[in-house]
């Protein structure tokens, strides 16, 4: 394969894939929510969450998975107030490169130190700050305004999202999709921002996040 397509591809990483169209706001991280000891816990189901990302730029687009290893969430008089979940950034997988030396060369790229360096820092994390419900949101539209510390890379910066979430005595769901400015945690390569006269190298300062979440009643 020609050497600056692969380049291409490697670069392609940090754009957004237009499928997201809530906006997120980052800020300097704060205090997590702390559940009292009357909340119940939910424990996170590994197997039935899934957290996948999507990006792209001019020359083209890529998107993958990304496991969630544990976490919790915690209610509160039927109301979402806490939670935090860790992600396995080793396990991050390229999914639509179909070529396995390009999609290995692409997701060894991603765990190396121009991106994630997941060697360095394994795990990533989302504690929530603040779970404030929406009044009179329509069925099936987000219901709960998010807040959490997201610590990536080492680096904790609170972002601040719209979330659907459905809270039964037994399990707790929520979804959101959101774009994250990957510069905020360190993550410059190939960006405008720091980088000139990258033309049609230069990545876009977002990805897109897409999360759906599922916890079960803790016995």
């Amino acid at each position: 394969m020609n050497k600056s397509i692969v380049f291409s591809s490697f670069i392609a990483l940090g754009i957004l894939a237009s499928c997201g169209q809530n906006a997120s706001k980052t800020e300097e991280a704060q205090t997590a929510a702390k559940a009292d000891s009357s909340a119940q816990a939910f424990i996170m189901d590994t197997a039935a969450t899934k957290m996948e990302w999507f990006a792209s730029k001019v020359t083209g687009k890529h998107n993958g998975t990304l496991k969630i290893k544990s976490g919790d969430l915690k209610v509160q008089g039927g109301k979402l107030t806490a939670g935090i979940f860790t992600m396995d950034m080793k396990s991050i997988k390229v999914l639509d490169l179909t070529d396995a030396k390009t999609n290995s060369d692409l997701t060894g790229h991603l765990n190396s130190k121009d991106f994630f360096d997941t060697e360095a820092n394994p795990e990533a994390t989302f504690e929530i700050v603040s779970a404030e419900p929406i009044a009179n949101a329509a069925t099936d539209a987000p219901n709960y305004n998010l807040k959490g510390n997201l610590t990536i890379k080492g680096i904790s910066k609170a972002i601040s999202f719209p979330a659907k979430v459905q809270i039964t005595d037994d399990a707790v769901n929520a979804s959101a999709e959101f774009p994250i400015d990957r510069t905020e945690w360190d993550i410059k390569y190939g960006s405008g921002k720091f980088f000139k006269d990258l033309a049609d190298k230069a990545i876009n300062d977002n990805f897109d996040v897409k999360l759906n979440l599922s916890a079960k009643k803790a016995s």
